[in-house]
């Protein structure tokens, strides 16, 4: 059962109104990436390319099409019992863009990314909602504890 947005808020610090929603709270993103070296995923371990933070001005993104890493703003916390889904917002997908995202587990606390597949040219503004997130109750024996935990905190 997906939890309310009211539920979703909670687990958050400071949210601008705009941001909760009936079934979640949109998230923000306050940085565009454009990888520069290749990664490695591997059996047991992984690697993630090196990538340079592109330049906004006056906090807008001119993205080409192409592909790109986005940072969300807002600080996540993942509480037990539950698992978090990411959504594009339907703005992105009515603009030719698709906001890849994974599973996020119990226990999951840091500031996530996602990849942005932009098919079109775009201006996205710094602190603008592109993604929603929501909650789902779930039954698991262990809370995550992986090499992403705190990330970009």
């Amino acid at each position: 059962m997906f939890r309310s947005g009211q539920f979703v808020a909670e687990q958050f610090g400071d949210l601008r109104d705009s941001q909760v929603q009936p079934n979640g709270v949109d998230l923000t993103f306050d940085a565009v990436f454009e990888q520069t070296e290749p990664g490695r995923i591997e059996q047991g371990d992984k690697v993630v390319g090196e990538r340079n933070e592109l330049d906004a001005t006056d906090g807008v993104y001119h993205l080409e099409p192409g592909g790109y890493v986005v940072r969300y703003g807002e600080q996540i916390q993942i509480p037990a019992g539950h698992v978090g889904f990411l959504y594009p917002r339907s703005s992105l997908l009515r603009n030719s863009c698709m906001l890849d995202t994974a599973v996020w587990d119990a226990g999951y606390k840091g500031r996530g990314e996602g990849l942005l597949e932009v098919y079109h040219d775009i201006e996205l503004e710094r602190g603008a909602r592109i993604a929603q997130l929501v909650l789902s109750k779930a039954n698991h024996s262990e809370r995550y504890d992986g090499s992403y935990q705190n990330e970009n905190m």
